[in-house]
């Protein structure tokens, strides 16, 4: 069941090291994030899973303690998705560390080494803009039953079109779909998140959609609360933080 979720947007540019002189302009981004994952902590999972968007060869599953980097944003430094496993020794070897974390579960190990999570193990999961709906919400559910207390980390950019500069240029739908999605983050509004819908999302450039509606199926019945920590666009792109328990 489903006992508490941290939504985070996704962009390398919250790795202080990734931004360079820009980092200061998401310090409270970075703080909103921390807190977010606070809540998980609080809620003394038996399980994390960490959802993130993917693309098609990343997609699926990924082992705690996978590696993940930045080394092609020109920044010498690497990451795990949580401590790795016993046997695997740190060595690089092992099923965790086969497969490379896409950027998005890249950022999420980052926020969550900065935590020093030791919570509970740990999965990640990519997830792809494509995805139904209806299988997001599905797959949400499974996660859900996987233990008796799951917690939930989702990673996701809101549009990319907010401004004329934004990656996805100006479109005037973004800024309206970024609010409702801000509002039913707040409410912890699972109906909200299922209903969002795919193809204007995709057009708007919001590669947390799938992830959102994947946390859509995980608490659905849970009756969690929720809180939104951080609303706001730099860069052109929406990125919310929220928490829900």
């Amino acid at each position: 069941m489903l006992v508490a979720a941290a939504v985070c947007p996704c962009p390398p540019l919250l790795v202080p090291e990734v931004a360079a002189g820009a980092a200061p302009e998401l310090d409270a981004a970075r703080a909103a994030c921390t807190d977010a994952i606070g809540v998980l902590a609080a809620s003394r999972p038996d399980r994390l899973v960490v959802v993130g968007p993917a693309e098609q060869q990343d997609r699926g599953p990924h082992a705690q303690g996978a590696r993940g980097s930045f080394r092609g944003f020109g920044v010498d430094l690497d990451v795990r998705l949580g401590e790795a496993p016993a046997d695997d020794g740190g060595a690089g070897t092992g099923e965790a560390t086969e497969r490379r974390l896409p950027v998005p579960l890249a950022v999420a190990g980052w926020l969550l080494g900065r935590t020093e999570w030791s919570a509970a193990p740990l999965e990640g999961l990519g997830v792809g803009e494509p995805l139904a709906p209806e299988r997001c919400i599905q797959l949400g559910g499974e996660i859900a039953a996987r233990a008796d207390r799951v917690a939930l980390l989702v990673m996701g950019d809101a549009s990319a079109c907010r401004t004329l500069k934004a990656p996805g240029y100006l479109d005037e739908r973004a800024a309206g779909f970024d609010a409702d999605v801000a509002r039913a983050l707040a409410a912890a509004d699972v109906a909200a998140l299922k209903a969002l819908d795919a193809e204007l999302a995709q057009e708007l450039k919001a590669a947390g959609r799938a992830p959102w509606q994947v946390l859509a199926g995980a608490a659905d019945g849970a009756g969690l609360r929720g809180e939104l920590l951080f609303d706001d666009a730099p860069y052109g792109v929406g990125y919310l933080v929220a928490a829900w328990s």
